[in-house]
């Protein structure tokens, strides 16, 4: 099932066939009509129960969830990114809570997967495919949130009578810890004298102490816990990949992965508001019609997450491709998808709590549970403010790097694009702004302003997931796919909100630094054809009146 030739591209992608992926979809969608019924759902949020019993059946023999994403030859299914991303964000639309549980695990078997020798891999992750095995992903420290650099947490050689390392004694803490509690095993980021190393620790070793649950605002569902390590001995077979120094190394090997997870997790918790939001437009009377054919409603609270959602989703299959295609570094690209779909499926559920008025404030409706869960994508695996922070730096870089061409390939990419009514015109106006900013930016030495960087990052963003985007609809027209022509819509819509945040972003940065005297600012607008990003606001109302009809079927 893994491993298949794409005939089109002629080349092995790592991963599952398409019927394959799908019938592990609809497994997770079975549980929605049995293990995770709605009432559960709500029970365990609102009592803050972790269902051990739950998700234990879930890794059982009978459905055997995880088998997903271990090798086959480690008795696994062999899945890719892009089948990980999918059945991710399915489980997510059931319950963040329980697809953060789902995820954790993952997560945890990781540093095996990139750096466990043989006989590790053949232990550990044949023990999670065989076993209902709940693991923890132990890095986060009190003092060290998202600079995995500055942890604390020791692993001290012991040594034999020969000099020979039998194993290492651990001392620290850590904080945060999805299924920190219930684990079989943690994976342990610990600093030896050669630099950070992971180690395997198993649950009921002498001085290994896991801390209470959490409360936390939102994913109660799932286990929050402090982990404390006094004189933890673990052998030396449980260093992973069995040299000491190689952590940090490997910890950087998944961030492109892992983030693009958290981006379809948040993405999956996201249009499980508009799930529930879209509906309810449809069957609520005010002044004398349904709310679906109120512009107010459906223009402000519902069509701008929709599109949104869609480039997300495109993007994130973009980058998972690539991921089960290539060996390439994408831990910008993942950066990008989880700062993007965080932040949009974030604002998706607060608009979907006012699109239900009273009644989204109210447990029972959901919206303002998914509005707890959803927050949390914006903080696990680095803040937004952490990405912001690697893509503006990571593409700075490459723009001096490559001399400019890395925006001017993307913005000759959309200017030759043969598919009209896309926006691809804006988005090749936009993207040489773009790369004329960075540039003004960096001979300006303002690369030393975070603000500035990050209305850089953001502006990043936006131009690379439009690119995307309009990307897809050439494919799909191509094909001749009937989904082309809805996309085409969303893409123009799309297109106008990349060219007014980085009108706005570059506007922010030629008066508010300064720096640029108006002059400067007048010729640089010039350059850029500053005026013509406006030309993206033609029929954008009249495209949202579109995507209301496709979406409440008007």
């Amino acid at each position: 099932m893994s491993d298949f030739e794409n005939e089109e591209a002629g080349a092995v992608l790592r991963g599952l066939d398409d019927e394959s992926r799908e019938m592990v979809i609809d497994t997770v969608r079975q549980l929605k009509k049995r293990l995770l019924v709605r009432e559960k759902i709500l029970e365990f949020d609102k009592k803050e129960i972790f269902p051990e019993e739950t998700v234990r059946e879930i890794l059982g023999p009978d459905i055997g969830l995880q088998l997903l994403f271990i090798p086959e030859e480690y008795g696994g299914m062999g899945g890719g990114a892009r089948d990980c991303c999918a059945v991710t964000r399915e489980m997510s639309r059931i319950c963040l809570g329980i697809g953060t549980a789902f995820f954790a695990i993952q997560l945890g078997a990781d540093p095996l997967l990139v750096g466990g020798t043989e006989a590790q891999k053949e232990k550990w992750l044949g023990a999670i495919a065989e076993k209902d095995t709940i693991v923890g992903y132990a890095v986060t420290e009190p003092g060290a949130g998202s600079n995995v650099a500055a942890i604390t947490t020791k692993a001290e050689p012991v040594l034999n009578d020969a000099g020979e390392v039998t194993g290492y004694k651990i001392n620290g803490a850590k904080q945060f810890i999805s299924n920190g509690g219930y684990s079989d095993f943690v994976t342990l980021l610990a600093k030896t004298p050669e630099g950070p190393s992971f180690f395997v620790v198993e649950k009921g070793t002498e001085g290994f102490v896991p801390g209470k649950s959490e409360e936390k605002h939102g994913i109660r569902a799932s286990n929050t816990s402090a982990l404390s390590f006094e004189n933890v001995f673990v052998p030396v077979e449980n260093l992973i990949g069995g040299i000491p120094g190689k952590g940090l190394k490997q910890a950087n090997q998944v961030f492109g992965y892992t983030r693009l997870m958290v981006a379809s997790m948040a993405l999956g918790a996201g249009e499980a508001a508009l799930d529930i939001a879209v509906p309810y437009a449809k069957e609520r009377i005010q002044f004398g019609s349904p709310l679906s054919e109120k512009q107010g409603y459906t223009h402000k609270l519902i069509v701008p997450h929709a599109v949104r959602f869609e480039a997300a989703a495109t993007y994130i299959d973009e980058i998972a491709l690539r991921l089960d295609s290539t060996d390439e570094d994408l831990q910008v690209e993942g950066s990008i998808a989880k700062l993007f779909a965080s932040e949009v499926a974030n604002k998706a559920a607060d608009d979907a709590i006012q699109a239900l008025g009273g009644y989204g404030y109210v447990s029972e409706f959901e919206v303002e549970k998914i509005k707890r869960d959803v927050k949390i994508t914006c903080i696990y695996e680095g803040t937004s403010e952490i990405q912001q922070n690697i893509i503006s730096t990571f593409r700075w870089k490459k723009t001096r790097k490559t001399k400019g061409a890395y925006y001017k390939d993307i913005c000759s990419e959309m200017e030759l694009s043969e598919i009209g009514d896309v926006g691809c015109r804006v988005y090749a106006i936009a993207a040489n702004a773009l790369n004329e900013i960075i540039t003004l930016v960096h001979d300006n030495r303002l690369t030393r302003s975070q603000h500035v960087m990050f209305a850089l990052a953001d502006m990043m963003m936006y131009v690379e997931i439009g690119a995307s985007l309009a990307r897809k609809i050439v494919t799909l027209a191509e094909l001749d796919d009937p989904r082309a022509e809805k996309l085409k819509i969303m893409s123009r819509i799309f297109a106008n909100e990349t060219a007014q945040l980085v009108a706005q972003n570059i506007l922010k940065i030629l008066k508010g630094t300064g720096v640029f005297d108006q002059k400067t600012v007048s010729d640089f607008m010039e350059t850029i054809s500053y005026d013509q990003l406006f030309s993206s606001y033609q029929n954008v109302i009249s495209d949202m009146d579109k995507v209301a009809d496709i979406l409440f079927e008007r």
